[in-house]
């Protein structure tokens, strides 16, 4: 019996002996690995342009947003933050081409702004028509003589030449020629010698072609002087053939 009780407590021994060593091994197994690191987020991207239409010379707001990019660049424009605004004003049409990259990728957008031409300044104002009687103050001229003289002098010619060309682009002119002179010399006198002096200018002007019954004459002598003063170079204005609208 005693030698049967010592083999029992021996098979005991060796029994608490194996659990304790199959336990030790137990706690040195290593570690199931952890598990593998998500995939990395692929970037989003967005641009857009307000207005998307504009004239040459007017701007417009282009805005874009991006997100998981760690970079983002606009052609025409460079590396920009990853959401923002920018004033443009480009002369012609442009797609603006964004690129944003990180580390799940790259992903691209596009906005298109249309440039039109500046348009046509307005034309100017219309000059308002004169009428015949504004062309003729602006372009009628006096024709001046010597001193006791009615004949037209060699540097009237072309004052005559002049009221020729108007009196001929204007048909529906008519004038009277009035005939002035100086204050020497008697009333009766002068008023012959202005109507010699009207008469010499009529006739020059029907010798251009114009009409003799588009022009009358009348001589008033020194009796409407346009210069009051007593020397040459204020009777010398006072010697003319006066061309005046009919009307």
């Amino acid at each position: 019996m005693v030698k049967q009780s010592k083999m029992q407590w021996f098979s005991l021994i060796l029994s608490l002996g194996a659990v304790l060593v199959l336990g030790a091994c137990a706690k040195k197994a290593a570690p199931p690995p952890p598990p593998p690191p998500p995939n990395p987020t692929a970037p989003t991207a967005s641009i857009s342009v307000n207005p998307n239409s504009i004239q040459a010379g007017q701007s417009a707001s282009l805005t874009w947003q991006t997100t998981d990019a760690t970079d983002v660049s606009i052609d025409g424009i460079g590396a920009v933050q990853a959401n923002g605004s920018q004033s443009v004003s480009p002369n012609d049409s442009t797609t603006y081409h964004l690129v944003a990259k990180g580390a799940g990728g790259t992903q691209e957008a596009t906005a298109r702004l249309t440039v039109a031409a500046a348009p046509p300044p307005p034309p100017p104002p219309a000059a308002a028509s004169l009428t015949d009687e504004e062309l003729f103050d602006q372009g009628a001229k006096d024709v001046y003589f010597d001193y006791d003289n009615s004949d037209i002098r060699g540097d009237q010619q072309a004052a005559v030449q002049a009221d020729v060309t108007l009196l001929s682009a204007h048909a529906a002119i008519s004038l009277t020629v009035e005939g002035h002179c100086d204050e020497r010399g008697s009333t009766e006198y002068n008023l012959a010698l202005g109507d010699r002096r009207a008469s010499a200018v009529k006739n020059g002007l029907t010798a251009g072609g114009i009409s003799a019954s588009r022009i009358k004459t009348i001589s008033y002598g020194k009796e409407k002087p346009f210069c009051m003063e007593s020397n040459e170079a204020c009777w010398q204005q006072n010697r003319r053939g006066h061309l005046v609208y009919q009307k």
